[in-house]
């Protein structure tokens, strides 16, 4: 008799994790190995998923033999400014076409995407999958006016598959595309997005191995993750969200500064403020001259380009994007809203000719 997939969640969460398992086909990041099991090697976890059971996501699952994946729906889909991906260096001003999925490797307290990334394992999330095709999508994108479709909401490497579809069909229409991950990434998933991703947005929530594990994470993984994704040559953004407490300590700042100007003083840093939200309702916001504290530790260890994030207006020259040859203002911001992109058609300051990096058009 074969094997079938019994979803291992909450009895308030069956009937989704039922239904997500009919919206899936055959996954192409995973190994075949003895017995019917198989190696999927779409994030760092690289799970062994024996017959009938899921990986650590609850979304990857070994049905009698065959690693199936999620594809052919969306449970988020929203158009927003470039900058609240963010992405900063990328088409300033421009509009992207976010869609998400459900499922998550990381089950992290202060998730503020919750109710897509812990569908599978908190049944009050009560999150419904809708059915859409790639074309659907790249099309909604073009109604809107967007240059980028991203991937975001939930944890985009555990359905980099259905992404790379996705992706494919807005490469054809000329459009940008982008991943906004948490970067537990595998050399495998990420030679096998790049040739239609051109963007990637990493989460750096802390510099602690032990405070990483609480979130179901090692930090080991995500540090190679970014290592990995800058040298393949996408364009990378990394994001730490301060939440006090956690990983805001002074000491814990200036690692995580000093390991990204290692990999290259040119990657952006969005240090950005925590508010309660999920399992830390009663938690501590991030304090504005916190943000400022920690974007000030990124200058000094190297970083050319240090962004506050979430509190427009209140944290003065760390939103806008200034020349690191001569200091001139090129793109002014408050919050979302753009002002005068002083750059030339190919990235360079207009003050002193020096090239600035990023995705400009």
């Amino acid at each position: 008799m074969p094997q079938l997939y019994e979803p291992d969640v909450p009895a308030g969460s069956q009937a989704l994790a039922e239904d997500l398992a009919e919206r899936t086909g055959p996954g192409l990041l995973g190994r075949p190995l003895e017995g019917g099991a198989v190696r999927c090697v779409a994030c760092g976890h690289r799970c062994l998923i024996r017959a009938g059971r899921a990986g650590i996501c609850k979304v990857r699952f070994n049905r009698n033999g065959v690693l199936e994946v999620p594809r052919r729906y969306v449970a988020a889909l929203q158009c927003d400014p470039i900058e609240k991906k963010p992405f900063f260096h990328v088409r300033p001003g421009g509009r992207v076409l976010t869609f998400g999925m459900l499922g998550c490797d990381l089950h992290c307290d202060y998730c503020q995407n919750w109710v897509t990334s812990q569908a599978l394992r908190d049944p009050s999330a009560g999150v419904a999958a809708a059915t859409m095709s790639a074309d659907d999508i790249v099309r909604r994108a073009r109604w809107h006016g967007a240059e980028m479709i991203a991937s975001s909401y939930n944890e985009p490497l555990i359905t980099a598959e259905w992404a790379v579809e996705v992706f494919t069909a807005a490469k054809q229409a000329g459009l940008l595309t982008g991943f906004v991950s948490n970067g537990n990434a595998t050399p495998e998933v990420l030679d096998y997005l790049r040739p239609v991703t051109d963007c990637f947005k990493v989460d750096l929530k802390c510099m602690s191995d032990r405070s990483y594990r609480r979130l179901g994470g090692v930090l080991g993984n995500i540090l190679r993750g970014i290592r990995m994704v800058h040298e393949r040559g996408f364009w990378l953004e990394v994001v730490t969200l301060l939440v006090p407490g956690f990983n805001d300590g002074t000491d814990e700042v200036t690692k995580a500064a000093e390991f990204i100007a290692s990999i290259s003083p040119d990657i952006p840093w969005h240090v950005t403020a925590f508010h309660p939200d999920y399992h830390m309702l009663e938690h501590t916001a991030t304090r504005a001259a916190d943000i400022a504290r920690a974007c000030e530790i990124g200058r000094k260890a190297g970083l050319r380009f240090v962004y506050a994030g979430n509190l427009p207006g209140r944290v003065g020259q760390w939103e806008d994007t200034r020349c690191p040859h001569c200091g001139d203002l090129v793109v002014e911001r408050r919050g979302y809203a753009i002002g005068p992109v002083r750059l030339t058609a190919d990235g360079c300051c207009p003050a002193c000719g020096g090239s600035i990096s990023g995705v400009w058009r």
